[in-house]
């Protein structure tokens, strides 16, 4: 079963689907937007995705605080849950995303990558790490 993880920002999804045996995350890309609460392109291309892969569920990034407490965030991306439940018709499950990012930032910097090639894809690969958090723990 192929599972998408996704990353949801105010302007950007970062994305990532796993291999076709749920072992492996792998980050395909990230799509912008102009407005936050635009989300018509945003559903568009993941359908996409969706058909292009054979996804059977999504895993979406919960923005808690570091205390466990929730904020506007975690409400913007609950309410993106539900479109996406609504609009794609598959299940999807949320996954606490705290330190994604800075394990994202991490592996980037090992990896002695510029700052700029950080930039174009932290959003991409802190969707990796989501994804990868879910598959380990559903082994």
């Amino acid at each position: 079963m192929r599972v998408l993880g996704l990353d949801y920002g105010s302007k950007t999804v970062g994305v990532a689907v796993s291999d076709p045996l749920g072992w492996t995350a792998q980050g395909i890309e990230t799509i912008h937007r102009k407005e936050e609460n635009n989300l018509k392109s945003t559903i568009t291309r993941l359908t996409e995705i969706i058909n292009e892969y054979n996804i059977e569920k999504i895993v979406l990034g919960l923005p808690k605080n570091m205390n466990n407490t929730c904020g506007e965030r975690v409400d913007r991306t609950l309410y993106f849950k539900d479109r996406l439940i609504r609009e794609l018709s598959l299940p999807v499950e949320t996954w606490d995303e705290r330190l994604s990012t800075m394990g994202a930032k991490r592996s980037m910097l090992e990896a002695d990558l510029s700052r700029m090639k950080q930039k174009k894809i932290i959003d991409k690969m802190a969707a990796v790490y989501i994804l990868q958090g879910y598959l380990d723990c559903k082994m």
